[in-house]
Order: C-alpha cells, then structure tokens, then sequence
C-alpha cells in the first residue's frame, strides 16, 4: 500500500486533511501526519518536519501556496514518488521544483480519488 504523508495535518474534523486521514487509515493504508499543531488524527501521532520519511510514496498537499516555501526542502528530501496538490494548493514554482527533481506533480483532490479509487 501507498504510505502516504499528509502535509498540513489538522485535528479540526471540518477540515479536508482530517477526513483524508481517517479515509485513507480505513481503506488501509499507512499515512504520516505532519502539520503545525499537536495532536492525533486517525490513530496517528502530529509530527513536525524534523523527521524525513525515506519511505513515502505520495505527499499531499493541504498547505496554501504562500505557506509552502518553507517546506519545499523537506518535501524534497522526502523524495516521494508523486506530490498531490488538493484544490487550493496549486503551486507552479514547486511543480517546476518536483518535476525537476523527478517527482510527479498532481493537481487533484485526495479525497475524491479515493472515493473512485484512482488513488
């Protein structure tokens, strides 16, 4: 299964990221959440960018375009196969920096590619 790191994690259960989270834990696959605050969601710990996955498969993106420059080295660093940008996080300046580094860019929504599973 696809581990999956969902950047811009919320415990806020109104939030895309939330519903994400416990979306993809029922439909079993692994996800890191790393986000801002403290807390859970799904069963699984809030993390800060401290730590660099080697084994993410997709990142997906709930963090606005003006927030991201501060994590562009670490998504980088994560090195992930593919990088979703949701609705609201489309970035050209970090596509042009994924596709560069061989990392597929995705302008699509999470939550709906799991409904229809084309994730």
């Amino acid at each position: 299964m696809k581990k999956t790191l969902i950047l811009g994690a919320s415990t806020n259960s109104a939030r895309y990221s939330y519903l994400v989270a416990n979306k993809l834990v029922r439909k079993g696959y692994p996800i890191v959440n790393v986000g801002r605050k403290v807390g859970e969601v799904a069963g699984v710990e809030i993390e800060s960018t401290d730590r660099i996955h080697n084994d993410i498969d997709t990142i997906t993106l709930y963090v606005g375009p003006k927030n991201q420059p501060v994590y562009y080295d670490y998504i980088l660093q994560t090195k992930p196969n593919r990088v979703i940008f949701n609705p609201g996080t489309e970035n050209e300046e970090l596509k042009a920096k994924l596709e560069a580094a061989g990392i597929e860019a995705v302008e699509a929504c999470t939550l709906v590619m799991l409904n229809t599973n084309q994730y």
